[in-house]
């Protein structure tokens, strides 16, 4: 099974996207690379994301919120009553997400993209 954490700037995310783009249109153009099925173009292109979301515990304290709520009304914003910042993974697999992949993504959050004594996590599928 392969994943990708997708992260700002990461050139090999869009390679991947530029090349099954490239797959997609050529495809539809001219049908399947020789050799390939249909089957086989499809699953390439069938790409299943998962998202991880980490926010901070609700009594933890977040400076980065308060900074944030903070510089809001002196920007314009107004109405805001409250901001926490989190954080969001974006993992990519191949083919369909089954509840062995979502357990294994889980084990991911709870072991490596969050901390759990001071963050809650949510996966959820796009």
């Amino acid at each position: 099974m392969t994943s990708q954490i997708l992260s700002a700037g990461a050139s090999t995310t869009t390679s991947a996207r530029s090349s099954r783009a490239a797959l997609l249109i050529g495809c539809l153009l001219v049908g399947p690379p020789a050799g390939e099925s249909e089957s086989r173009v499809t699953r390439l292109l069938t790409v299943a994301r998962v998202v991880v979301s980490v926010m901070p515990k609700p009594e933890i304290l977040d400076p980065q919120g308060k900074a944030v709520l903070g510089a809001l009304p002196r920007l314009g914003f107004t109405g805001v009553e409250d901001v926490r910042q989190g954080k969001r993974f974006e993992l990519e697999f191949d083919g369909e997400v089954t509840d062995a992949v979502l357990a294994e993504v889980d084990k991911m959050a709870e072991t490596l993209l969050s901390n759990p004594v001071i963050e809650n996590y949510k996966v959820t599928v796009e």
